[in-house]
């Protein structure tokens, strides 16, 4: 092992400049990812946009501070305890921030329900804090945590795995169904989600696939070092990219966005929207214990209803749409209807 004159060993020489081509791509990516969701917030813009917004700013950071590091001690000859805490902390929360980023897709945030239901919420802040001491701890090189964190991965990537097995297994049988009952209005919506899914189980297996290579590998000579990083870094920015394309905020299917506010536990409502049509005699006496006019704006204590519909009623044979001047309410429900009461019949939409 060959040491410059500060007692830092040479084969370390070529890091500062690793890290500072790492960290102009990361921060570049970063602002391309920020001004790119920005631009496209009318297509998308939900709380899942801003948790993968928060983790390549989070990447920068660390790549800075071990730039700064790096760099200090070769032409300072003076390396901060502080700064080096500081990539230690920064690349902590960067893991951390990935993996609840998986966990949230997995469960389908924003994609197959807008809000998690109180026990995903606890049991995936449970995960992201069992992940986070046990990280720690392995970074310290405190005894018997990397057991604990290789425990800790096989449970996580488990239940990730998990999730997106039922989301697929779901979107399968309302596409199913669709199919079957000729129910096209919602096809490319739900195909859209199937294939995003897919797409992100694919992403899933290559990190399981890294991280296992990465923990694998007992080569820790320091002559090696900067190619180990190098591999790693690659392999971490082409995964969030790849996973950050499939879900960046784009112009998705029409209807993409209808989905219940918590997924429900127990059987699935499908397919997802129905259609029927009716004069407006009929309609007037219209009476069904499956279908009902409105939509209860909370669920008592995160529990699904079976019957959460809503129902929208317009003019089949409208040449163009007509802004609604009634809107009635009811206690926790709402409804839309059509401002011309003397049509000859009316179209009825289920979204469940």
């Amino acid at each position: 092992m060959v040491t410059s004159g500060d007692g830092v060993d040479d084969s370390y020489r070529s890091l500062p400049s690793l890290y500072l081509a790492f960290l102009s791509i990361w921060f570049f990516s970063a602002f391309s990812w920020t001004a790119y969701t920005y631009k496209t917030r009318h297509f998308q813009w939900n709380n899942l946009q801003l948790t993968l917004t928060s983790i390549p700013l989070i990447k920068a950071l660390q790549l800075m501070l071990s730039f700064l590091f790096w760099y200090s001690c070769f032409n300072f000859q003076a390396c901060s305890l502080w700064m080096s805490f500081g990539v230690y902390v920064t690349g902590v929360l960067f893991q951390t921030a990935a993996f609840v980023s998986f966990l949230l897709i997995s469960h389908g945030y924003c994609i197959m329900c807008e809000h998690l239901s109180l026990y995903d919420r606890r049991s995936t802040a449970a995960l992201a804090c069992v992940f986070y001491l046990t990280l720690v701890g392995y970074k310290a090189s405190v005894p018997y945590f990397t057991v604990l964190l290789l425990l800790n991965y096989f449970i996580s990537f488990y239940v990730i795995f998990h999730h997106i097995s039922q989301n697929l297994l779901v979107l399968r049988e309302q596409l199913s169904v669709i199919e079957n009952e000729d129910v096209r209005a919602m096809h490319d919506a739900v195909y859209k989600k199937y294939i995003m899914f897919k797409k992100f189980q694919g992403a899933m297996q290559m990190v399981a696939t890294a991280e296992t290579v990465i923990y694998m590998n007992i080569c820790d000579s320091s002559e090696s070092y900067w190619l180990r990083l190098l591999i790693r870094e690659w392999a971490q920015f082409c995964i969030f990219v790849y996973i950050g394309w499939i879900f960046r905020s784009q112009d998705l299917a029409p209807h993409f966005s209808v989905m219940p506010d918590t997924k429900c536990k127990g059987e699935t409502l499908m397919p997802p929207i129905y259609s029927i049509e009716m004069d407006a005699a009929t309609f007037k006496e219209f009476s069904s214990h499956e279908w009902h006019i409105g939509l209860p704006t909370s669920t008592i204590h995160d529990e699904c209803s079976k019957n959460e519909v809503l129902v929208i009623i317009q003019h089949p044979r409208a040449q163009r749409l007509r802004k609604l001047d009634a809107f009635t309410h009811c206690t926790d429900c709402f409804a839309e209807t059509d401002v011309n009461t003397n049509s000859s019949s009316c179209q009825i939409q289920k979204y469940s």
